[in-house]
């Protein structure tokens, strides 16, 4: 017997709760990657989505399986969001040598900061403004006008000075700018301030 059109498009697409549930992430989160373009996705003459399964099959393919479980190891998250491999590494380097109860995730763009964002919920964000793709003030854009995402921290490291910030449509008043390089010391002090202002 041929497949109703219903059981088709049931095999075809996922739901945004389907797909939340297939990749073990919110709702929420669905919905973010599918406004930021990581997720392709239509919508019916009801306006409902529908996201391909080889969309969602592919999200799954590149996840590690220790997002999959969890972190128990560590209590908080950053994310890096730097396009420059030497100072993603340099990122990389002086996190492990402090030590602290941090899983730390890198991301090469905005679009990639994006995507981790809804996947790891990271308590700060540690964003550079220039950068290829999406850059970061389209990033910041997304994150703080969406208001079903919660970043608690967001603080920017760039190249740019204050009037080719400004020059961008500038930031919201609340994020820290710091120059790059940003002193070792410094960046080490934020991180522990945010883990502070996550236990109270």
């Amino acid at each position: 017997m041929k497949p109703t059109m219903p059981d088709q498009a049931t095999y075809n697409f996922y739901t945004t709760r389907e797909a939340a549930r297939k990749i073990g992430v919110s709702i929420t989160t669905i919905q973010l990657w599918v406004e930021s373009g990581v997720l392709s996705a239509w919508k019916t003459a009801g306006g409902h989505r529908r996201i391909p399964s080889e969309a969602v099959d592919a999200m799954l393919a590149g996840q590690r399986p220790s997002a999959a479980k969890g972190r128990p190891e560590h209590t908080h998250s950053v994310l890096i969001v730097e396009d420059e491999p030497v100072q993603r590494e340099m990122y990389r380097m002086k996190f492990a040598e402090w030590k602290l109860p941090v899983r730390l995730y890198l991301a090469e763009d905005g679009f990639d900061g994006l995507l981790k964002v809804g996947k790891y919920a990271p308590e700060l964000v540690i964003a550079d403004l220039s950068m290829p793709g999406m850059d970061g003030f389209e990033m910041i854009r997304r994150l703080t006008q969406n208001t079903e995402i919660s970043v608690p921290a967001i603080i920017v490291v760039t190249a740019l000075a204050a009037t080719e910030i400004e020059a961008h449509g500038g930031l919201p008043a609340d994020i820290p700018v710091y120059s790059k390089p940003i002193p070792l010391g410094v960046l080490k002090h934020i991180v522990e301030h945010t883990l502070r202002q996550s236990v109270r």
